[in-house]
């Protein structure tokens, strides 16, 4: 059987999968017990993992609605993982009613439950203002190219890149920094980019690597400095990149904030 362009024996449930793990930790329901288990696994390594990507989730709300602020009505969100409320779109909305949103992910599951989602909503479609689209972030030319994105999406017009929770999925072998440097060269001035991504600067994390590699993607840990790189050719905004509890906060941090192994930054490309 093949629905949205896959058949459904091509959707992996026998290891666990980082957006259904992610989902999992944030109490969603669209996971498996091998998720579960790998959660917990998680949990038992990084005990702060369930508030850090509840942080890591406020931090994007806060992005959002800081880069739509400024004026960007286009936001192109690649690694959207699972669904989770309220969605970019639903944040960016809260803002100005004139958003549009491709969302990119790799994960059949997510395209799934994605185009479902705003089919309800009556937001999706290639002509519409949100759109989800089947792609993977290791091939950036094609995400680019694709006649779906680029019915939600006008590049030469400013976006907001967002690549949140996704990037430590690759290896250094994948060439992160190349990758996010084809992105940055494809948006016009005045765009933005989004990002976080774990780290071990504040913990031995080892362990919660280790939980990653028996997943369908390894979990790779990097440090402030190397983070910072990938903002190369933007310019970051107060307080560059910082733990996600700390980036410009509308609440009181949670407990334990100062553990969370999740750095956030959001930056702004000048020409």
């Amino acid at each position: 059987m093949r629905e949205n362009g896959f058949r459904a024996e091509e959707i992996d449930t026998t290891k666990p999968h980082p957006a259904r793990i992610y989902d999992y930790l944030l109490g969603g329901k669209d996971n498996y017990e091998v998720d579960h288990q790998a959660g917990e696994q998680l949990i038992a390594a990084a005990p702060e993992a369930r508030i850090g990507v509840r942080a890591n989730r406020a931090f994007l709300r806060r992005a959002v609605r800081h880069v739509v602020g400024t004026g960007v009505r286009q936001i192109l969100d690649i690694g959207t993982g699972l669904p989770t409320s309220p969605n970019v779109h639903e944040t960016a909305l809260e803002v100005a009613p004139d958003i549009r949103v491709a969302y990119v992910d790799n994960d059949p599951i997510v395209h799934t439950h994605a185009a479902a989602l705003l089919s309800t909503t009556g937001t999706t479609g290639t002509t519409g203002t949100t759109g989800i689209v089947l792609a993977d972030l290791r091939d950036p030319r094609t995400i680019l190219d694709d006649p779906d994105v680029r019915a939600v999406i006008d590049f030469d017009e400013p976006v907001a890149l967002l690549l949140v929770a996704v990037i430590h999925f690759l290896t250094d072998a994948d060439r992160p920094e190349e990758i996010i440097a084809t992105l940055r060269d494809a948006l016009a001035p005045g765009s933005h980019l989004i990002l976080s991504h774990a780290t071990g600067d504040f913990a031995d994390r080892s362990g919660a690597a280790a939980v990653y590699r028996k997943a369908t993607a390894s979990m790779n840990l990097r440090t402030r400095p190397e983070i910072e790189r990938f903002f190369d050719g933007f310019e970051l905004i107060d307080p560059g990149v910082a733990q996600v509890p700390f980036w410009r906060p509308d609440t009181p941090p949670p407990p334990r904030s100062e553990e969370i192994g999740f750095y956030g930054g959001v930056a702004r490309k000048l020409t």
